[in-house]
C-alpha cells in the first residue's frame, strides 16, 4: 500500500486531494465518480462516511450525507467500497468521519478493519486534539496514520500539540467556520501555512472553501503540500443528479483544471 510519505516524496508539486461522501448519491454512482476522479488526476482521496450530524460540514456536504444514508450506506458497505477503490488503483486514502461511528463499532476493530481495506489515515472531525489519546495509540497499532485539523486562530503551543499527534498530514483549515463553496480565499492563508511550516516538518494540506482552480493555485503558491477540495466537488454531484454523464464529465474537467493549476503554480 502506497504511503503518504512515499507519495509526498515523489511528487514535485502539492498533492490534489478531492473529497467525496461514500455512497453519494448511491453506491454504484459513487464508485464511478471516485474512479473518474482518480483517472482525472487525484493524488490522494479523502473519503467521508456519511453521518446524520456532520457538525463540521456546511449544507452541501450535509445534503450529500443525507443522500448517501437514504441510499443505504453503512460502515460495512464503506469497507467494501474502499476495497473496490484499492483494487482499481493503489492510491492513498484518508478517511474523514465522526467519532460516534468509530465508537459504536469499537475503536480497535474499526481501525484494523479500515486499515486492512486500504485506508492510510483517519481524521475524526469532532474529536479535539485534547482527546487524541483516545484514538492515536489504537490508530498506530492498526497501522494507520493520524490526521488532525488546525485552525487559523491556533497559537504556537496548540499547533505543536497537534503536530505531535499527527503522523499523516496536518489538515490546515483555511478559514473559521464550516465547509462550503467560497468565492475568495482568506488573505491570511499564506502566513498561516508559513507559520505551520516553521513549527513542524509534517506535510501541510489545506482545505475548506477551495472552490476554483485559481484557489488551488494560490494555496500551492503559498507553500502547501496538498490541496483539499470538497464542497465544490460535491456540489457538481448535487447539480447533476439527473444526468450522470454530465456529472462525471464536469467532475473530471474540474479536477483536471485544478491539477493543471497546481502544476503551473509551483
Amino acid at each position: 500500500m502506497k504511503t503518504y510519505k512515499e507519495l509526498f516524496a515523489q511528487l514535485k508539486r502539492p498533492a490534489l486531494i478531492p473529497f467525496f461522501v461514500i455512497g453519494d448519491p448511491d453506491y454504484e454512482t459513487s464508485l464511478e465518480i471516485v474512479k473518474r476522479a482518480i483517472d482525472a488526476g487525484a493524488d490522494i482521496l479523502e473519503l467521508g462516511i456519511p453521518f446524520s450530524d456532520p457538525i463540521a460540514d456546511g449544507p452541501t456536504i450535509q445534503k450529500a450525507d443525507v443522500r448517501a444514508l437514504a441510499g443505504g450506506m453503512t460502515v460495512s458497505k464503506a469497507l467494501d467500497f474502499i476495497r473496490q477503490i484499492k483494487q482499481y488503483k493503489d492510491i492513498p486514502i484518508g478517511l474523514l468521519l465522526y467519532y460516534n461511528l468509530v465508537y459504536q463499532k469499537g475503536i480497535k476493530e474499526f481501525f484494523k478493519d479500515f486499515y486492512r481495506a486500504g485506508v492510510n489515515s483517519i481524521l475524526i472531525a469532532d474529536l479535539s486534539i485534547d482527546d487524541a489519546d483516545e484514538i492515536a495509540p489504537a490508530a498506530r497499532e492498526a497501522g494507520l496514520d493520524t490526521v488532525f485539523m488546525v485552525t487559523p486562530n491556533a497559537d504556537e503551543q496548540r499547533i505543536k500539540q497537534i503536530a505531535s499527534q499527527t503522523s499523516g498530514f496536518i489538515y490546515a483549515v483555511s478559514l473559521l467556520g464550516v465547509t462550503g463553496v467560497r468565492e475568495g480565499l482568506s488573505d491570511t492563508i499564506e502566513g498561516f501555512i508559513k507559520k505551520l511550516k516553521k513549527l513542524t516538518a509534517t506535510p501541510v494540506c489545506v482545505g475548506f472553501g477551495i472552490s476554483k482552480p485559481e484557489h488551488a493555485a494560490a494555496v500551492a503558491r503559498a507553500g502547501a503540500d496538498g490541496v483539499i477540495i470538497g464542497s465544490k466537488i460535491v456540489r457538481i454531484i448535487e447539480d447533476n443528479l439527473n444526468n450522470k454523464k454530465k456529472m462525471l464529465s464536469e467532475l473530471a474537467a474540474f479536477i483536471t483544471e485544478c491539477k493543471k493549476a497546481i502544476e503551473k503554480a509551483r
